[in-house]
């Protein structure tokens, strides 16, 4: 394991920028892909090396927050994001893993360490979690390009194993709302650096790059798992645009839509039964 570093990440020079790879290492490969899949992957390819030619914050694998003003107005507003966290965690232990959301996770994670509370991704909103959380949605409106925003939740003992994001088009944020101690036994390493998340401080890399993440304490872990949309110049800009808007049509985001749909109408059934089992 690489030695700690400093939870204010530098922009790296661009001979580091240019060793991201573009393979799916921690992923398991389909087999046989179809041939439109093996167009689709091609034409993900050839746009991932144009995003990191066109890129206008260079290509780290861990950002300086002051690259993005918008995150100190996100962190001044954590505590209300907290609170309404703190509402969702009451039925901690009936919110789905995240494989059970986005089945291709399991290629990295089959047991239930990792749970989420999803809010909005990709032009999809939870209406019914939204509702939960207005706080927390009016504050992630100050993203620019937000494109995916939900609660992460790791579990004690949970240790997701290096993998790398699908698409270097977006960048993801996690703004760290508990963070039990003691420090050394939580981190995410992204690349060759080891990050500490603090409570009500924003962490912003790439997931493109090589990633793991652990929580080897004994408490539960939460951040605000966000992704947006990386600021990127011409011809890259239209690019991406246009590959981020088609996701919705793919299968691992319709699915995933499906299955949410059917753990929302589980969760919100159940509440409403209680409710009226308490009132009669």
């Amino acid at each position: 394991m690489n030695a700690p570093v400093t939870t204010k990440p530098t922009i790296q020079s661009a001979t580091t920028e240019a060793q991201q790879t573009f393979g799916t290492e921690g992923i398991a490969p389909m087999e046989r892909p179809s041939l439109v899949t093996r167009i689709l992957m091609a034409v993900v390819a050839w746009a991932e090396r144009l995003n990191l030619k066109h890129s206008k914050v260079g290509n780290p694998p861990v950002y300086d927050n002051a690259t993005f003003p918008w995150a100190a107005e996100i962190e001044k507003e954590w505590h209300l994001i907290r609170a309404e966290l703190e509402r969702v965690l009451v039925r901690q232990s009936e919110l789905p893993s995240f494989q059970d959301i986005s089945t291709d996770v399991k290629t990295i994670s089959q047991d239930t360490g990792w749970k989420t509370f999803f809010l909005a991704g990709y032009g999809l909103k939870s209406e019914k979690n939204v509702a939960q959380c207005p706080e927390t949605w009016r504050i992630v409106q100050k993203i620019p390009g937000l494109k995916t925003a939900m609660f992460s939740i790791f579990e004690p003992g949970k240790h997701l194993p290096a993998h790398r994001g699908p698409y270097n088009g977006v960048l993801r944020l996690h703004l760290g709302l508990i963070v039990p101690e003691p420090r050394d036994k939580l981190a995410i390493r992204v690349e060759n650096q080891i990050c500490h998340w603090e409570e009500g401080k924003a962490l912003i890399f790439d997931d493109a790059f090589n990633h793991e993440a652990w929580n080897h304490t004994d408490k539960t872990r939460v951040v605000l798992f966000v992704d947006f949309v990386k600021p990127l110049g011409f011809p890259a800009r239209f690019v991406n645009w246009a590959l981020l808007n088609i996701a919705i049509f793919t299968p691992f985001i319709r699915e995933g839509l499906d299955n949410h749909n059917e753990w929302e109408k589980r969760f919100y059934a159940e509440a409403e039964a209680f409710r009226n089992r308490a009132a009669s």
